[in-house]
């Protein structure tokens, strides 16, 4: 940290109107962790009235959208916050991972089809929707080679998503009364897989910390039954990934690496006015209807996630131990009423969303022993 930053005070910011009780509160305590490890502040959740024209480090739990945003939060760059900054709304979502039907096709303000084409050979095969009368000739483009996963480009930790596998099934979706609204709002259809596994890769920058990871996540069930993200197991190295492909890796896992980097690239020539110091990406790989082994960037996390826990304890110990090369560090959520594991840190317990109970805690294991 520079003598600069080092007067900033640390500030959570729930973002989401009518964010609940788990994600506030997890924000909270990711700033206030991440202050005591660098020696600075926590100034609590962000008040106008406290905070405006202060000189911050921002923890927000949305991607900042617009320069006025930015500007009435005194956020400048990387500097200034854990996240990231876009220019438009539908840059930091899942509908920039595919192109359009069509030139004529509706399409956001600032789209860039360059994007597109710098990630055609790193992402699964897909189209993104933004109007309800794109959606019918989409899928019939993209169902001749196999079922479809629908996924709403707002929606997160793999709720809100369904697999079409006829015309027949999407013209039910594209019944219902909130369907022009969803669609209208962006939708990413794309070819689903089985036996999927998704890994998790990305980077971050805090002060002058650097560090770079890969991973795996996985689902759990929620208090619903519905399947929902349930934690990472990340491999994390001081440094960028060039650092991190120094370990003894396997091929699927560099392979995920290096796609990552294209989709990351691809995002700072796209969309110039994009920064972010926290930079996650989710690559499934599994089978395709013909039983073929695809890989893909599936979407982009410039924010506060689900691994974020994870990335601040290895922070922790990369601070209070130099001479790391490198850490295994994961991040669980359970919504099972349970002790906590021995030498886990607590992150969050009480209700959540969707449930009566969320238990979310770290574990940390050395990675040569």
């Amino acid at each position: 940290m520079t003598p600069t930053q080092r007067k900033k005070l640390v500030v959570a910011h729930s973002l989401r109107e009518g964010a609940p009780l788990h994600e506030i509160e997890t924000n909270r305590a990711l700033a206030r962790w991440l202050a005591q490890i660098l020696g600075l502040t926590f100034g609590g959740s962000y008040d106008p009235d406290l905070h405006a024209g202060r000189a911050l480090y921002l923890l927000p739990t949305q991607t900042l959208v617009g320069p006025d945003q930015a500007r009435a939060l005194n956020i400048n760059g990387l500097e200034d916050l854990w996240g990231g900054y876009v220019d438009h709304d539908f840059i930091c979502t899942k509908a920039i991972s595919h192109g359009l039907l069509g030139p004529e096709a509706k399409a956001p303000e600032g789209w860039s089809a360059l994007f597109c084409e710098r990630v055609r050979d790193v992402v699964l095969d897909g189209l993104s929707v933004f109007a309800l009368e794109d959606a019918r000739p989409a899928a019939t483009r993209l169902l001749y080679s196999g079922p479809v996963r629908l996924k709403p480009v707002h929606a997160c930790a793999g709720r809100g998503q369904e697999v079409i596998h006829s015309l027949d099934e999407l013209d039910a979706v594209l019944a219902r009364p909130d369907a022009a609204n969803v669609f209208n709002q962006g939708v990413v259809l794309e070819q689903d897989l089985r036996d999927v596994v998704t890994h998790s890769v990305g980077q971050s920058f805090i002060g002058e910390y650097v560090f770079s990871y890969c991973g795996e996540q996985y689902l759990t069930k929620d208090g619903q039954g519905e399947d929902v993200y349930g934690g990472s197991n990340l491999l994390v190295v001081p440094g960028d990934y060039d650092d991190l492909l120094t370990l003894d890796l396997a091929d699927d896992v560099r392979e995920a690496i290096q796609q990552a980097q294209v989709f990351d690239h691809a995002a700072d020539e796209a969309y110039p006015g994009f920064y972010a110091s926290r930079r996650n990406y989710d690559i499934a790989q599994g089978l395709d209807s013909d039983g073929q082994r695809r890989s893909g960037v599936l979407e982009q996390s410039w924010r506060m996630g689900g691994a974020s826990s994870a990335e601040v304890a290895a922070l922790q110990s990369f601070i209070n131990n130099p001479g790391l090369r490198a850490i295994h560090v994961s991040s669980v959520e359970t919504y099972v009423d349970q002790p906590l594991p021995a030498d886990a840190i607590e992150v969050y317990r009480g209700p959540a969303e969707h449930s009566e109970f969320l238990l979310k805690y770290v574990t940390v294991k050395s990675y040569d022993g």
